[in-house]
């Protein structure tokens, strides 16, 4: 309610009010002195009050028209507006999009579930129908036909078995219809569909991937295609704009901006990532991560989220490195590393100091494979190499990451800091197992893949663990995954049989598999610590 009546005069509701605020303890007998001081304060507020009033009505009224030209011109509200610099700054991406759009690819896959047994009689699908039970697809038979053998699970041919859909991006690398995308877009996939800007669809033959950059390229049958520059990842800046391309959820072409929030950020993996701020979603996975030039950067592969979903952090693999996989996917259909042999840890800053090393630097020697490149170019445990190939190493990764990039068979000089001096050694690399065969049917049978197919990495025993373990021989397992890992093995233990075939060494092991029926499982008996037991592996995917 106002306190101001139309002549501006404070009515007597109001001045009670005051008069008590000045007056704290009315109901009681006052001095003449405080009553004359309450009054002059409620005088005073009147008076504020009345102006203010007064000035409120003045604002209200509307401005007379000025009569002449040297008349004053009212007094307007200044709106604040962004600096020209600033807004200049912003950068528009529309005319990118356009030069860069139609060499982006939308990618389907489709891959077909196996489903073992699926022959069901009526009355168990009529139950699994009534309990909300998803019923697998039943061959049916003709009448008066023999009954048809039930599926088994290499059985491909069903057209009515459920197939597992995904949504990828790519772009293209080469006008007569190489692409490049995430491996994991298409591993394993059955069918991929690639489709262009302009709507055309083409079945894409899987050339070859890599699972441990994460990159794959695909061949489809077109020519004179659009094609991306690739940028120089060397001149990208933290806190430089980029902008990805890519079908997140099936929208097809969808632009999101952003900017470099980190280079070089690791992860772990073999590659060193690059990590923004751009809007990456399912479906965006191996669309292009371009620079206000044009040029791609990196591909989009990963997000960071505790949700599933974007939540401001998502990295790309760096083009530069993704271009040399390519290279050799083209060339191969596969990638060949190199291998020092050895495991690396981190030095911490107290072992840097206990050993005299000054700062925490280098990668030390944990582990070394016996018959290795490392064990014969003389390392030993407890070294830090310093140096790889007169390259810095700061971390164990950067060690693993400069003997991958290294062609196999090379020969590389390494400084290393053994007891409180350095010394320089000479390694020849071998090439690092395959984390997967090249994409060809022959070359993911068992037979042909050997060790790797099971999630195994193994080298044979040396004379002092054969005696430690008071065997006449045996292979120990380095590294673990897939088959292996599901199956419950673990790095150390040592296998002394596969198949009820003694092994003793690597060609023993290989050969054993050799003879093993595609589908089979892989029985063996494996040595922890002094038990022995019989571990059976199953084959299977990842």
């Amino acid at each position: 309610m106002s306190f101001l009546n139309s002549g501006h005069d404070v009515g007597l509701p109001f001045l009670h009010r005051h008069l008590r605020v000045f007056m704290l303890n009315s109901d009681r007998p006052c001095s003449l002195r405080r009553l004359a001081l309450a009054l002059a304060g409620t005088t005073l507020m009147s008076a504020s009050l009345g102006a203010a009033a007064q000035a409120a009505q003045t604002a209200t009224k509307p401005a007379a028209p000025a009569a002449t030209a040297t008349a004053a011109t009212p007094v307007t509200a200044s709106v604040p507006v962004a600096a020209p610099e600033l807004a200049r700054a912003l950068p528009d991406f529309s005319a990118l999009v356009e030069q860069a759009g139609p060499a982006v690819v939308n990618i389907r896959t489709s891959e077909k579930v196996k489903v073992a047994n699926a022959q069901i009689d009526d009355q168990m699908r009529e139950l699994l129908r009534r309990f909300g039970i998803p019923v697998p697809p039943q061959r049916r038979t003709p009448p008066g036909a023999a009954p048809a053998p039930a599926p088994t699970p290499d059985d491909d041919d069903d057209e009515d078995a459920p197939q597992r859909r995904g949504l990828g991006s790519g772009f293209v690398i080469g006008a007569d219809g190489f692409v490049m995308t995430n491996a994991h877009v298409v591993d394993d996939a059955d069918e991929v569909t690639v489709t262009l800007t302009d709507k055309r669809e083409f079945k894409a033959k899987v050339v070859g991937l890599d699972r441990r950059t994460d990159v794959a390229v695909l061949k489809i049958d077109a020519n004179n295609l659009p094609m991306l520059r690739m940028g120089d990842v060397s001149r990208l800046k933290v806190g430089e704009w980029v902008m990805a391309i890519g079908s997140p959820f099936g929208f097809d072409n969808t632009v999101t901006a952003g900017i470099v929030s980190a280079k070089a950020r690791d992860t772990g993996d073999l590659l060193p990532l690059i990590q923004t701020d751009v809007a990456i979603n399912p479906g965006n996975s191996g669309g292009p991560l371009l620079n206000l030039r044009g040029e791609v950067v990196g591909i989009n592969s990963q997000i960071y989220s505790q949700s599933g979903g974007f939540m401001g952090i998502s990295f790309a693999i760096p083009i530069d490195e993704a271009m040399r996989v390519a290279d050799q996917l083209r060339a191969g259909g596969r990638v060949t590393r190199g291998m020092l042999g050895v495991y690396p840890d981190d030095v911490s800053k107290e072992v840097a100091e206990a050993i005299g090393l000054g700062k925490p630097q280098g990668a030390l020697i944990s582990r070394i494979t016996p018959a290795g490149p490392g064990e014969k170019a003389g390392l030993q445990l407890g070294d830090v190499i310093t140096r790889f190939d007169g390259k810095t190493v700061e971390k164990a990764v950067d060690l693993r990451r400069l003997a991958a990039a290294t062609k196999p068979g090379t020969k590389v000089p390494l400084q290393v800091f053994r007891r409180g001096a350095y010394k320089d050694l000479t390694a020849t690399l071998d090439a690092l197992p395959d984390d997967r065969a090249a994409a060809t049917p022959e070359a993911e049978a068992p037979a042909a893949a050997g060790a790797s197919v099971w999630g195994l990495t193994v080298t044979e025993l040396t004379e002092a663990q054969r005696k430690e373990l008071k065997v006449d021989g045996g292979l120990r397992i380095d590294t673990v995954d897939g088959p292996a890992a599901r199956a419950g093995l673990k790095t150390g233990d040592v296998i002394l049989s596969a198949n009820n075939a003694e092994v003793k060494t690597v060609k023993q092991f290989q050969a054993a598999l050799a003879k093993l029926e595609k589908g089979k499982s892989l029985q063996m008996l494996v040595r922890r610590g002094e038990v022995a037991t019989y571990v059976v592996l199953k084959p299977g995917k990842g």
